[in-house]
């Protein structure tokens, strides 16, 4: 019987339920790329070491005997312990390095990107062998960018909710109508209803999403656009009402170039997430930076 396992012991282990999950040792020549006298002489030396018969082997065929149907379910367990416990040491102390490619909204509220800025920080401080690639995109095209391996991880607004991508909330960004100087209902901004800005037209993004309830009428919604200064172009033109990040427009309000139409009703909240498709969460660099960006965001 076994008094300590050595490596040659659970080399010869493996051997074994290799044997056992091909159906017998001819079928498992092939996957352990050895002959069959081979692996007939290894099952023998465990055999040895055991002390007891694990299998019949023979013309009569392969059969697993109770002792070793007994020895197949411990082993297993030995073999999971001795895997866990591999990948836990690998764990102390472990640097990461690599690439992480990361796709944002553009426009993002500075509070916001101070504190992706401290994830980032703090997993530096930890790994400098990480290297973060970030590029700036639509809401449009961030989604299609994580299906494709495009992107590691977009922070962002999602609206489709895809079921190979995992999306964990981060933040919220309240959107405000926004009125320019030069258009009609200028001078009555502040206190103006639904109804006083439902006959008016609207610049409205080209995937709203579900908490964004549309202003008017579908005639009425004459220009979409995904891009944030577009939209803010086409309310300073004056030729639209729309919605935009309070953050965003607050400077333009500075200036008397943009005013709320109603920042009390005229509102809705926009929730900001990190969405990672399935795959991509498997990589050690990706799952730690989203781990960083979690706990930034939960804290006060």
């Amino acid at each position: 019987m076994l008094g300590t396992v050595t490596e040659l012991d659970l080399r010869l282990i493996r051997i074994f339920l290799a044997v056992v999950e091909a159906g017998g040792i001819s079928a498992a020549q092939t996957t352990l790329n050895t002959t069959q006298p081979t692996i007939s002489a290894q099952l023998a030396s465990l055999e040895a070491r055991l002390g007891f018969r694990l299998c019949e082997r023979g013309r009569a065929g392969f059969a697993v005997t109770p002792k070793g149907t007994q020895f197949i379910d411990a082993a297993r367990r030995l073999l999971a312990a001795a895997e866990g416990f591999r990948v836990e040491v690998q764990h102390i102390n472990r640097t990461l390095s690599g690439n992480i490619n990361i796709g944002l909204l553009g426009q993002i509220d500075p509070t916001a990107n101070k504190k992706i800025a401290l994830a980032i920080a703090r997993l530096r401080a930890r790994h400098d062998g990480l290297y973060f690639h970030f590029t700036e995109l639509s809401s449009s095209f961030l989604e299609e960018k994580i299906i494709n391996g495009h992107l590691d991880l977009a922070i962002g607004y999602f609206w489709h909710r895809l079921p190979s991508i995992d999306y964990f909330a981060l933040f919220k960004e309240t959107q405000i109508a926004y009125c320019g100087p030069t258009h009609p209902l200028f001078d009555k901004v502040g206190t103006l209803s639904s109804q006083d800005v439902a006959e008016h037209d609207w610049v409205w993004p080209s995937h709203p999403l579900p908490e964004m309830p549309a202003p008017t009428s579908i005639e009425r919604l004459t220009a979409l656009t995904d891009s944030m200064d577009g939209a803010a172009l086409l309310i300073l033109s004056g030729q639209h009402l729309g919605f935009l990040p309070q953050h965003y427009a607050a400077r333009h309000e500075q200036l008397g170039q943009l005013h709320p139409l109603n920042p009390e009703q005229l509102r809705y909240e926009v929730d900001f997430h990190a969405a990672v498709r399935h795959a991509a969460r498997q990589r050690d660099v990706v799952s730690a930076f989203l781990a960083e960006l979690m706990d930034v965001f939960a804290a006060p």
